[in-house]
């Protein structure tokens, strides 16, 4: 199979999810889509997707929205999923087997939508490692009909989502920080200005543009307890970038440390961390 058009800004973000996050995320694809359910949910409410309609899932990853929203256009409708990770797209196939979608290997920035046109392109945290985020969605309105709806989540502030920052400032303590990022930098907060989104999906033609926060928590243990909720903290995100090539002296001191304060989070057998996200809607006029 020859490979994917990729636009050249995004090189590097199909070798990570191909190498690195891809493989990673597929493993524990099921704990993650239980942590992101109420986020799915609300993408779902404000996509709004109906029997018959063709649908666009941009960054699909392993098929979470795919599914769902597969279900909700049958009879009749059609999931397209495109994602740049083909370890995700490979789980992704194989649980909407008997579903009506398909799974495309391909950046959305260069995919060639064709003529066939969408009523609905939606996300769940798909689309904010784009270099070009404007040329990425003049690209995908372009798989739009007049009249076409886009609907997407992504994260508000780093400070506002202690889900992230939380095991992050506890693994700080042992370890260097991270890099630092331009916070428009392609990466899970570089829609957290919503002057930001309106600005791009302005550029990109879009019109009608909303952006509504959403106030959640997400439960990181799935209700099976603390250690599920470490394991998680530790294994996905930035604080699991944070901890490569650590010694495991240092892995068990941060372990220890995101135990504590997860701990004094624990309901039960459950640990929910504070997240805020945005949920953004935009018509395409034509």
């Amino acid at each position: 199979m020859s490979a994917p058009p990729i636009h050249a800004d995004n090189s590097a973000q199909a070798e990570y999810w191909n190498s690195v996050a891809g493989p990673k995320w597929t493993e524990h694809q099921e704990h993650q889509d239980q942590v992101l359910r109420p986020v799915l949910d609300r993408v779902i409410a404000a996509a709004d997707p109906k029997p018959g309609e063709r649908v666009i899932d941009v960054g699909c990853g392993c098929g979470a929205t795919t599914i769902e929203i597969a279900a909700r256009v049958s009879p009749g409708g059609e999931v397209l999923g495109l994602d740049i990770s083909e370890p995700m797209l490979a789980r992704a196939r194989e649980r909407a087997a008997d579903l009506p979608a398909r799974f495309v290997l391909a950046d959305a920035t260069v995919y060639d939508f064709g003529l066939e046109r969408a009523d609905l392109a939606a996300s769940r945290f798909g689309i904010m490692f784009f270099a070009d985020p404007a040329r990425s969605f003049a690209n995908l309105r372009k798989g739009l009909k007049p009249g076409g709806r886009l609907a997407f989540a992504c994260w508000r502030e780093a400070r506002q989502n202690p889900f992230f920052i939380l095991p992050l400032r506890e693994a700080g303590k042992h370890t260097p920080p991270l890099p630092e990022m331009d916070p428009e930098a392609p990466g899970p907060f570089a829609f957290a200005d919503p002057a930001r989104v309106k600005r791009i999906l302005s550029q990109a033609g879009f019109a009608d543009i909303a952006v509504k926060p959403h106030d959640l928590e997400l439960d990181i243990a799935v209700g099976r307890g603390l250690d599920a909720a470490v394991k998680a903290a530790m294994t996905i995100g930035p604080t699991s970038r944070m901890l490569e090539g650590q010694s495991e002296a240092v892995r068990a001191a941060v372990e220890a440390d995101i135990r504590k304060a997860l701990a004094a989070h624990a309901r039960g057998d459950k640990v929910p961390l504070g997240a805020a996200i945005w949920v953004v809607t935009a018509a395409n006029p034509g």
